[in-house]
């Protein structure tokens, strides 16, 4: 198949923009959460392990039971899901509900961004294939620049059920522009579960995927929690943590294309390096780096931008080790990405209550530098020839 027009790739962005937004928003409604709920900040936290734990379920689970799906239906039918499920999470009438809204939207953002990373892999050239995923990835950060800063800046004035609603409508107008400007693109051949699932045991796979559980930990133990930390650190609240949210997501877009090109230049292995040493060294230097708020917006950027740098050169990495299987590892990988994020509410909450908001940094260094280690000294070789990329 000849290789897209950008703009139909900025489609798949488009859709992970919704998508992103979606998992992404509840670190900037926290406040508002607390307050309108009447929860603690460790409790609204929990909406974000709710989403993550069905999310790295659906993933693969969800991979196999739709592999034989065209792929635009696919992607259609996973943001309509998204929608549905932010719709849901604005009319909930409380806590509960709110929580079971979370894991509907999951499961739209689980079919979603595996299976759009895995198009737009498949319909580009392996020297650009690391671009062409850091298109797509782009969509989430973007969703970092604006959209969880906007939903924060929305929930302070309209309260959070108009931000769910109208990244609702976003994640339905995706779904109508991904129906209108992506073409057609078949399925993959059916295979059996177990042939699916064959790639996962592979132990250079394993590798990357505790690679991505660990940085994902640790990126969003700290970003969760992000309030109170630059509440502690600088005495910021309120439109100042928006705006230090923005800076966040500025670095994240330019680390993300930085690490799409720097994957396809130099490979996976030196740019994953680089990157998960230089995570460390910033977690480890974040509290006494946001003591100001000038400090924070550089150290938040340069956050941003070493965590959003991360995902292209693992992803690179995992289509490289199976380019038969790219749907399923894909789908693998972002279920790492969203057992990491789920664990992290839940560490990171037991971290904020039991030391404190300057604790959690620290601990989040010591996981990346544990990541750091298994890239150093178990990456292993690609025996396999080079296949052509699967969408399934």
């Amino acid at each position: 198949m000849s290789t897209p027009s950008s703009s139909r790739i900025s489609v798949l962005a488009f859709g992970a923009f919704g998508v992103g937004t979606s998992g992404y928003i509840v670190a900037g409604l926290l406040p508002a959460l607390t307050g309108e709920l009447h929860v603690s900040a460790t409790a609204a936290a929990q909406l974000v392990t709710a989403f993550a734990i069905a999310y790295a379920v659906g993933s693969p689970l969800f991979a196999a039971v739709t592999g034989t799906w065209e792929r635009r239906t696919l992607l259609v039918a996973a943001l309509a899901v998204t929608a549905a499920g932010n719709l849901f999470a604005a009319l909930a009438p409380g806590y509960g509900t709110l929580l079971l809204a979370r894991v509907v939207t999951a499961i739209g953002a689980a079919v979603f961004t595996p299976a759009a990373s895995a198009v737009a892999a498949q319909l580009t050239s392996p020297d650009r294939r690391g671009r062409a995923i850091a298109l797509v990835f782009g969509g989430l950060t973007v969703a970092l620049i604006f959209g969880v800063p906007l939903g924060s800046l929305i929930s302070q004035h309209l309260g959070y059920r108009t931000a769910f609603a109208l990244v609702a409508a976003f994640s339905l107008a995706s779904a109508l522009a991904v129906r209108m400007a992506l073409p057609s693109v078949a399925a993959p051949p059916r295979v059996t579960l177990a042939e699916r699932f064959a790639a996962g045991r592979d132990p250079r796979v394993l590798v990357m995927l505790a690679v991505t559980v660990l940085g994902c930990l640790a990126a969003f133990m700290v970003y969760t929690f992000v309030s109170p930390l630059l509440a502690a650190t600088a005495g910021l609240h309120g439109t100042a943590v928006t705006v230090l949210l923005f800076c966040y997501g500025v670095g994240g877009a330019v680390g993300n294309f930085a690490g799409g090109r720097a994957a396809d230049r130099w490979g996976s292995r030196a740019p994953l390096l680089v990157v998960t040493a230089a995570i460390t060294v910033v977690m480890a230097l974040l509290p006494i780096a946001t003591a100001t708020p000038i400090a924070a917006g550089v150290a938040l950027f340069v956050w941003g931008m070493a965590t959003w740098s991360f995902s292209p050169p693992v992803q690179h990495r995992l289509i490289e080790l199976a380019p038969g299987h790219a749907g399923l590892v894909l789908s693998l990988n972002a279920s790492a990405i969203y057992l990491g994020v789920g664990l992290s509410g839940v560490v990171g909450g037991a971290v904020l209550t039991s030391g404190g908001p300057l604790v959690l940094p620290e601990v989040a260094a010591a996981l990346t530098l544990a990541a750091l280690v298994l890239v150093g000294t178990a990456w292993g070789r690609v025996r396999a020839p080079r296949e052509e990329v699967a969408v399934g």
